[in-house]
């Protein structure tokens, strides 16, 4: 079968050094499932489906080269080295995770401290403005902190692949020669902007000096992003391999290798799996915080940096499902087979425990709000609306987890007359899912816009009509979301999948068009009283805690799932793995490993938010520029001002 062409983007000149999250297939657990693809690695180009093509013949783009390697290997299981009782899986598999856990922190941080620092500029009084100023320099800080720890974690993997995986990476390192300078030059491009971004703060706080220090932030997020689109071309070339031959000779252009069919998905969902992680550090951080403090002005300053950060992590968790959807789409469009085993085979069931973990994600995140909305005075007019809010949520949440088959004995396969049920099989399609979570975002953005409005009354004389555009656009797509999904029950598969695209566009007419209208309407509105934070419920923080672990235990699972779908090669269709760890776990061992790199990246966080907090001297407290009784480090913003006024500041 011809491969397909894509249309390329505009190239970036970019490669990759290190194998930031160069993910093996990962093996574990007494309870692996051991499947056919175990037999001796043979000949590659044996196994490809796509038969023969003439030799120096791109796999995927189908042009001619010049090959400028060697061969992929066909290794033996004598060629993966042993270290006593060793799981070399294991170990790379903890290895790769922490470093993709902190390379995710280190690119979120920078970039929620540049929106924070530009809110900041962009306050109306400097009370706010000190305020956002602060948390953006303080979080800083621990970026810092925690771009060591990664550097010193992918050094770590490297040393890993060379220990343990030696052909592997000999093979790898090999294809990507030409360009490995790129990655040094741009991941040395983004120390040197970071240091500059941090240690430039207070020398560059007032007037036009302020505006470029932010445009340092920018300077120093456009390459963490390009040092992140980088790594991820390791990835897809495992996936997805190109700029080789059938035998993996790379055949001279970089682009090819750099730009396989799943790198630009591959982007986009590993750029906002990175906001997710990033945003979920600083919640279970402010969570923790709020119930050890000690004060009100502690409380006050910690219940807002969660209220902040919450929103920032919503803002990459909205569009998640759609860009998981593309990188799916894109994966059947490149070989049906890897579609088929990801969401149709062996790893059906680590999809549906993705599904439940999304879901319950979207639930915490509106009890949140629910209970944030106890900080506002006459926030009680909206409490009789929660429970149909939490109605809607549930319901589309059962949807969205439910399988499309069931683990069945065969007395009841046949009692229902086949593999799916006659009613809740429908629930599996995909234009029910796709309607189940598109509902669930809608429903979330009523919920905040319930939540903008607890503490104001409207006065705007075109209320009404306001009132009346949120409601259709709402309700609208509330039904064609619902119509849609019902509709896909009759169609054919290769059909149904084409009903995402207008069930996304209603979601999103509904949250563009609600949340503008909503915000003029606010516009003028007056308050019936302050928000008062720190008066939020134990509940309220503990489930914000919670979220944190739960979006970093959401990403190992789904680095996980992606990783295995490659099954026994570790470039697929090019080089097989012919370890003794060559198999894939069953659905405990690999929930149990997720588990246990979430839990030790939150210890290592311990870690890094201690040394933080040892550097700032106590006049440089937060809590204290919260109550303003900090010292004289913030002259731009003029003398300090009492407690009452900034609680009261929403």
């Amino acid at each position: 079968m011809a491969r397909h062409r894509t249309k390329s983007c505009r190239p970036f000149l970019f490669a990759v050094l290190l194998p930031a999250v160069a993910w093996l297939p990962i093996a574990g657990g007494a309870q692996a499932i051991e499947v056919a693809y175990l037999s001796p690695a043979g000949d590659a180009t044996e196994a490809t489906p796509s038969g023969l093509l003439p030799p120096a013949t791109d796999v995927y783009y189908g042009t001619q080269g010049e090959p400028r390697s060697d061969p992929a290997p066909r290794p033996a299981t004598a060629d993966y080295p042993r270290y006593g009782n060793l799981n070399n899986r294991l170990a790379m598999w903890v290895i790769t995770q922490q470093h993709t856990y902190f390379g995710g922190f280190v690119l979120a941080l920078p970039i929620f401290c540049l929106i924070i620092e530009m809110m900041g500029l962009m306050a109306r009084d400097r009370i706010t403005s000190a305020r956002y100023d602060r948390l953006a320099r303080d979080f800083l800080r621990i970026s810092l902190i925690a771009f060591s720890v990664s550097s010193l974690l992918g050094a770590s993997l490297v040393g890993a692949l060379l220990t343990l995986y030696p052909t592997f990476f000999r093979y790898i390192s090999g294809v990507f020669k030409s360009m490995m300078w790129i990655y040094a030059l741009v991941f040395l491009a983004e120390s040197i902007a970071l240091y500059l971004y941090y240690y430039s703060w207070d020398r560059m706080r007032e007037g036009a000096r302020k505006w470029l220090h932010a445009s340092l932030g920018v300077v120093l997020n456009v390459f963490g992003t390009m040092l992140l689109f980088l790594a991820n071309s390791w990835v897809s070339f495992m996936m997805s391999p190109a700029g080789v031959d059938q035998s993996g000779r790379y055949l001279g252009n970089a682009w090819h290798t750099l730009h396989t069919a799943l790198w630009n998905p591959f982007n986009a969902h590993r750029f906002l799996a990175d906001m997710m992680t990033g945003g979920a550090v600083v919640l279970g951080y402010a969570a923790f915080r709020f119930m050890t403090a000690k004060t009100e002005d502690e409380k006050g300053y910690y219940d807002w940096m969660g209220y902040v950060f919450m929103f920032l992590t919503m803002a990459a968790l909205i569009p998640m499902p759609f860009a998981g959807y593309w990188l799916m789409r894109s994966v059947y469009e490149y070989r049906q087979q890897l579609g088929v085993t990801m969401m149709g085979g062996m790893l059906t069931w680590m999809f549906v425990l993705q599904a439940i973990a999304v879901g319950a994600l979207f639930i915490g995140a509106n009890y949140y709000l629910w209970q944030g909305m106890m900080r506002m005075p006459g926030a009680e007019r909206y409490h009789r609306c929660i429970k149909y809010l939490l109605y809607g949520l549930i319901l589309s949440f059962l949807v969205w987890f439910t399988p499309h088959t069931l683990w069945m004995t065969a007395e009841e396969t046949k009692a229902i007359g086949g593999a799916q049920h006659p009613v809740i099989g429908n629930f599996g399609v995909m234009s029910a899912k796709n309607g189940a979570i598109n509902l669930m975002i809608v429903l979330s953005g009523v919920s905040y816009i319930l939540y903008k409005r607890a503490n104001k009354v409207l006065t705007a004389n075109w209320q009404q009509t306001g009132n009346m555009i949120i409601t259709v656009v709402f309700t609208g797509a509330m039904l064609n979301i619902v119509g849609l999904a019902v509709y896909g029950f009759y169609l054919p598969a290769h059909i149904r999948v084409g009903l995402s695209l207008p069930q996304f566009l209603s979601t999103a007419t509904a949250l563009v068009v609600g949340l503008l209208v909503n915000r003029a309407l606010l516009k003028d509105a007056r308050p019936i009283g302050p928000v008062a934070w720190g008066r939020v419920s134990i509940r309220g923080q503990m489930t914000l805690f919670l979220l944190g672990m739960a979006f970093t235990w959401v990403m190992g699972l789904m680095g996980f799932i992606r990783s295995s779908g490659r099954l026994g090669w570790h470039v697929h269709e090019i080089m097989r793995d012919a370890s003794a760890w060559s198999f894939t776990p069953g659905l405990g061992a690999a929930a149990g490993m997720v588990t246990l790199n979430m839990a030790l990246f939150w210890i290592f966080l311990v870690g890094v938010f201690w040394l933080s907090r040892t550097t700032l001297a106590e006049a440089e407290a937060p809590e204290r520029i919260w109550a303003g009784t900090g010292g004289t480090r913030e002259p731009a913003f003029g003398q300090p001002v009492p407690n009452q006024g900034l609680l009261e500041d929403g």
